[in-house]
């Protein structure tokens, strides 16, 4: 069993669009896609909202992020850069990290705007940082996907991406073919490094 991990915010559902293509591909790959989201941030405190969710996915534990075999990190963009709900819950990871449990395990970034030019390539640099001092290998999209070179809405070789505007709410035909080979190559890798990891013990 190769849990992937697709943890998300998502205040519109436009980012939640692209986690579930995600899923998709990580379970067309053969592996078990685990969909999480971080809880909203109250206005007024900034603390999280940690009651359960009524609907969708649970919120995520830390028990999470440490059994996943990979992780995909999602957020729509903020001025350039993740959503505060996600900065807040990475910056919960301390422990994981001094345990060195996200070490060496494959990880990809998605986002979401609402124009074109919103931000998305510096929201996925920027996601990958904290990624990295974890330890993860970071994986975006290779020119190989043929969508890459074709779409006019998301997609970048940093991760996937979606356009959200007035008049395009869902996925695009491109940007969810590149969602879903992201999920496959994600789950592709983490069975690669899981196999691997197995035959040097």
């Amino acid at each position: 069993m190769v849990p992937v991990l697709i943890l998300y915010y998502s205040r519109h559902g436009a980012t939640r669009q692209l986690a579930d293509a995600i899923a998709k591909g990580v379970e067309l790959a053969g592996a078990t896609a685990m969909v999480r989201t971080v809880p909203s941030l109250n206005d007024a405190t900034g603390e999280p909202d940690d009651s359960t969710p009524e609907k969708g996915p649970p919120h995520v534990t830390t028990k999470d992020l440490e059994t996943c075999s990979a992780l995909a990190l999602g957020s729509p963009t903020r001025f350039g850069n993740m959503a505060a709900p996600v900065k807040h819950f990475l910056d919960t990871t301390s422990q994981q990290w001094l345990q060195g449990a996200l070490i060496d395990k494959p990880a990809c970034v998605f986002t979401s705007t609402s124009s074109m030019h919103g931000g998305q390539e510096t929201t996925l640099l920027s996601m990958m940082i904290p990624l990295l001092h974890h330890g993860m290998i970071c994986c975006g999209l290779p020119y190989s996907e043929p969508a890459l070179h074709e779409t006019q809405t998301g997609g970048t070789p940093y991760g996937v991406t979606h356009v959200s505007s007035n008049t395009q709410k869902k996925l695009s035909e491109h940007e969810k073919s590149l969602a879903i080979a992201q999920g496959k190559r994600l789950a592709s890798l983490a069975k690669k490094l899981s196999t691997q990891q197995e035959d040097s013990h």
